[in-house]
């Protein structure tokens, strides 16, 4: 019986490192050549917190993602990570978690901006070491806002200010635009009809000093290879 159950658990574990079920699960690759090996990590659709959304919702799951970043930190063979970005933002705890776990990587890590990488996708882009936006990629930058029940007093908006500025910390700490110049674009009210905030567009967000440069998946995947190089 135990060595049929110990079966069981090596074929899970060969089934959960299949490339094609990695891909289809979590969005998540390996890619090898003979020089290096690559972890592809997607924060796509919206960063799913302590509840779980709609089925109808595309989202990133952080219990997913988490364990992933620490078995990359352990795992020898992989040299470096690719975080692909396409998310609407989402759970703040969830997003800070996880831009904090790329930002304390040992591996080098570079980010590529697609659609747009929004709310606390913004963190979670500048957590790399070096970041990339497509020309046409877009981030939403803008206060910290809450749904449900809210009770009216003091404490409530100093909770809600903290938590605005541990998001500020990280970001100004992970790239080169200034605190003030931040909560300038967050409390922006002349941009968005129906809310407060930013709105910027390749070139615009590196000129912030948000991103680092502008570029697509050639130039990604070339700047991570360089900095594996360097690292060795």
């Amino acid at each position: 019986m135990a060595s049929e159950e110990k079966k069981s658990h090596n074929e899970d574990e060969n089934n959960s490192s299949d490339p094609q079920e990695l891909i289809r699960e979590y969005g998540q690759a390996v890619v090898k050549n003979k020089n290096e090996q690559l972890y592809i990590l997607s924060i796509t659709g919206e960063i799913e917190g302590h509840e779980v959304l709609s089925s109808s919702t595309k989202s990133t799951k952080y219990e997913h993602v988490l364990p992933q970043l620490a078995k990359i930190e352990h795992d020898e063979t992989i040299d470096g990570v690719l975080i692909l970005l396409n998310t609407v933002g989402g759970d703040v705890e969830a997003g800070l978690a996880i831009a904090e776990m790329i930002a304390s990587l040992s591996k080098p890590t570079v980010s590529l901006v697609l659609g747009g990488s929004h709310s606390i996708g913004v963190p979670v882009a500048v957590s790399a070491d070096y970041s990339y936006v497509v020309p046409t990629g877009t981030m939403v930058i803008h206060p910290v806002r809450t749904s449900g029940t809210v009770l009216g007093v003091k404490q409530s908006f100093d909770y809600m200010k903290q938590i605005q500025e541990r998001i500020v910390s990280f970001v100004v700490s992970n790239c080169s635009i200034k605190k003030n110049r931040m909560e300038e674009l967050m409390m922006n009210t002349s941009m968005l009809t129906r809310d407060i905030g930013t709105i910027l567009v390749g070139k615009e967000i590196v000129k912030e000093g948000i991103i680092d440069d502008v570029g697509g998946i050639q130039d990604a995947v070339a700047k991570l290879k360089e900095m594996i190089k360097e690292n060795h």
